[in-house]
């Protein structure tokens, strides 16, 4: 699919393009894609291998276990990306990888506004000389490891669709959603049927008043996110109101030294 520059473009480098691709045909993500909002390709390195093998990888030196993806092959992709990228602005590459810096809402909405190129890596990892040579910055997308980079690189892909303009449904939702705006975790949501096994919908919520509505989802902001993430209220953007309305929140928590309320 070929559309103008206003979109924005990520390239994959990858051996599985096929499950990258998947990515772009689901979803928020593929309403992206539609509407002209994202441009998403696939680079595969054994398309640029020179041997009958299409050989991608081989073994480290100095021995140890499993096998390191080759710098030429995987140069060669990253190339042909770059270039096949139309934007007027740096094309950034990015390697997804568990040491580089951890995925958050500022870092999704700072890569959303710029085309890049994702190296998703495989087996024990890429030659570190392609990573200095090419690589502008490493991502990762938590504390654990996986079979490889696609399923970061996906991860990034649909974080970044959201926060393009004219994608979500609603003008308001992506700055409403966890980690956006203020930094908070989102207010529980309620939908039909009103009473679900005993269980009824707070009664503010269909009260008709805005006002009431919006202190309650906002307390229920800053309860969940004390209750479950404490550690974002330390850079959450809070009013002096957020401030008192947190400080009852605590006391309400422990009237006696309880953790409960």
């Amino acid at each position: 699919m070929t559309i103008g520059t206003s979109a924005t473009e990520i390239a994959v480098v990858t051996l599985f393009p096929g499950l990258v691709n998947a990515v772009g045909e689901c979803g928020m993500t593929a309403r992206a894609v539609s509407k002209g909002c994202l441009e998403l390709s696939t680079y595969n390195p054994r398309d640029y291998t020179t041997d009958r093998h299409r050989t991608v990888d081989d073994r480290p030196y100095g021995g140890g276990p499993g096998m390191v993806l080759m710098s030429g092959p995987l140069d060669a992709a990253i190339t042909d990306a770059v270039a096949n990228i139309q934007s007027q602005q740096r094309v950034q590459v990015v390697y997804l990888s568990p040491q580089g810096q951890r995925l958050e809402h500022r870092l999704v909405c700072e890569l959303a506004s710029q085309p890049m190129v994702l190296v998703a890596g495989r087996y024990e990892g890429v030659d570190e000389r392609l990573l200095q040579a090419r690589v502008d910055r490493e991502i990762s997308i938590g504390d654990y490891v996986l079979s490889g980079g696609e399923l970061a690189a996906m991860v990034v892909i649909d974080a970044v669709a959201r926060q393009l303009p004219g994608v979500l449904g609603h003008q308001d939702s992506a700055a409403e959603e966890s980690f956006a705006g203020t930094g908070l975790l989102e207010y529980p949501q309620y939908t039909r049927p009103e009473n679900f096994q005993g269980m009824q919908v707070p009664e503010v919520l269909t009260s008709g008043n805005h006002e009431k509505i919006k202190l309650w989802r906002r307390y229920q902001s800053l309860e969940r996110t004390w209750r479950r993430r404490p550690d974002l209220l330390e850079n959450a953007q809070l009013s002096s109101e957020d401030n008192l309305m947190l400080k009852k929140i605590i006391k309400a928590a422990r009237p006696n030294g309880s953790s409960e309320s």
